[in-house]
């Protein structure tokens, strides 16, 4: 995960390099301002995945303690829901997550993180980032 976070910086356009980020070995985040609301890449076991070998879900969170935050976000988003499929893609979705946070997100089978599933992920965040950071940055500047 902590090589993800660095492999994103190459990935994204010059202005959205200057991301702060943190780590454990499950997952990876990347924030700008408010650590709360980050995009992430979250392991998921096997056990809680449709896929046979684990998923990772890649994304945007918000995880604010302040739960009409995380909500008003997720209302926003979902008002570009339609625009952010077209964008990132038809299986992007949208929703109310557990403790009274959210995301927009995604899932994909988890793989071992050799330099071409490493590429792919971080191809993958970064694009999402692009997608996403202007409309969080319209919303909660």
């Amino acid at each position: 995960m902590r090589a993800l976070q660095e492999r994103v910086r190459e990935f994204c356009q010059s202005e959205l390099r200057k991301f702060k980020a943190r780590s454990r070995p499950w997952l990876a985040q990347i924030y700008f301002h408010d650590s709360s609301v980050h995009y992430e890449v979250w392991s998921i076991g096997q056990r809680l995945s449709i896929h046979p070998q684990g998923s990772l879900e890649i994304g945007l969170h918000f995880e604010s303690r302040n739960r009409a935050l995380n909500q008003s976000l997720l209302d926003g988003f979902v008002r570009y829901l339609v625009e952010v499929k077209d964008e990132l893609g038809p299986e992007w979705e949208a929703e109310k997550w557990d403790k009274g946070w959210a995301k927009v997100y995604k899932t994909i089978p988890r793989m071992t993180f050799n330099e071409n599933y490493l590429d792919e992920v971080s191809d993958e965040l970064a694009r999402c980032i692009a997608a996403l950071q202007l409309i969080l940055q319209y919303m909660y500047p």
